[in-house]
């Protein structure tokens, strides 16, 4: 009986000592970790951006309007302006000019013709929209001998000729050395003969460049035919070339014996002679000026085959060669002008004449 009580009591005892290690487990704390150390993020460096470049994005934006009151850059207007296209939509049109084309008139049907030579000079009033020039922002006008002469180094005129025959073809290399002209100085001269050879900065310093700049363009030469159309019964003209004037480059800043210049502002020569025809193309998408309407729509090629301007005739084909008036009236500025009178007057006879047959 001893024993069984015995067995009892240590029974109790071990299931009381396993309850109270399940109650010590669930009281038991947490090990304690370390405190975790606080991140530090580093701000990025500021980068700062030169002055030059922080205008170098630019707002290319296709334009819409060949108007500057509708640009939203003055870069995009002047590249799209120049490339003449204009967005409409979701795509981009051309604007270009196709000028209308000369009719094919037969050889019968020319009853009377005269060839004419004219000079068209930018100082007087009349014919000042030849010379302008604009901003290039508001209006793009430009000098008829800058267009042309643009035009020829672009490979968009092809015709140019030496003189108004267009027997010799010109190359823009060769225009360039008919404008531009550049002589060593004494100095530079008198340093060769010193060092006997210049650095590339004293031959720019000592280099002389003589120019004929298009401000100093301000005579115009033209080459047309007057005739007499026996379809329509009418007289009608047909401009054939056209020449800049301007004064010689390889004698700017040359002295004669006397001391005097070799060139003087009168003495101009012919810098390049451009067969019309050619030229239609550029001119018909190049704006005139108009004082009076900047906006106007009026081209070069509308100015000169309507005649809108005025001018002196200087040499007419009379049927024995193609006479000059200065050299068969010399000396007498007055009775030459009568002479190119007379000319035009005969002109205007062939067509009264026209009704006598």
């Amino acid at each position: 009986m001893k024993k069984v009580i015995l067995i009892v009591l240590a029974l109790s005892f071990s299931a009381v000592g396993a309850q109270t290690k399940k109650k010590t487990k669930r009281k038991a704390k947490p090990k304690t970790t370390a405190a975790a150390k606080p991140v530090i993020v580093e701000p990025e460096p500021v980068i700062e951006m030169p002055v030059e470049n922080m205008g170098a994005a630019v707002d290319d934006t296709p334009i819409n309007s060949m108007s500057i009151l509708n640009a939203k850059s003055p870069e995009s207007f002047r590249k799209y302006r120049d490339l003449n296209m204009i967005k409409q939509g979701d795509s981009m049109v051309s604007n270009k000019i196709t000028p209308l084309d000369y009719g094919f008139i037969e050889d019968k049907d020319i009853l009377k013709s005269m060839v004419v030579w004219e000079i068209i000079d930018m100082n007087d009033k009349i014919n000042q929209p030849y010379y302008h020039n604009e901003d290039g922002l508001v209006s793009q006008n430009k000098s008829l001998y800058q267009i042309l002469f643009d035009a020829i180094n672009d490979g968009q005129i092809k015709e140019v000729y030496d003189d108004e025959m267009f027997m010799t073809r010109l190359n823009p290399d060769a225009i360039q050395s008919r404008i531009k002209n550049e002589v060593m100085s004494n100095a530079g001269i008198d340093r060769i003969n010193e060092v006997g050879k210049l650095s590339d900065d004293e031959i720019k310093e000592f280099t002389n460049v003589y120019e004929t700049k298009t401000e100093n363009v301000k005579v115009l030469k033209i080459k047309g035919m007057w005739y007499i159309d026996r379809r329509d019964s009418q007289m009608k003209y047909r401009l054939l070339g056209i020449a800049a004037m301007g004064q010689d480059p390889s004698l700017m800043g040359q002295f004669g014996p006397d001391g005097q210049p070799l060139a003087t502002q009168d003495e101009l020569i012919d810098l390049f002679w451009v067969y019309y025809p050619d030229a239609r193309e550029v001119l018909a998408n190049s704006v005139a000026f108009n004082n009076k309407n900047l906006s106007s729509d009026i081209t070069f090629d509308d100015l000169l085959n309507a005649r809108r301007f005025s001018t002196i005739i200087y040499k007419s084909d009379n049927g024995l060669g193609n006479g000059v008036i200065k050299d068969y009236i010399p000396n007498d500025a007055d009775e030459q002008l009568e002479e190119s009178e007379r000319i035009k007057a005969q002109i205007l006879q062939m067509e009264s004449d026209m009704w006598s047959y």
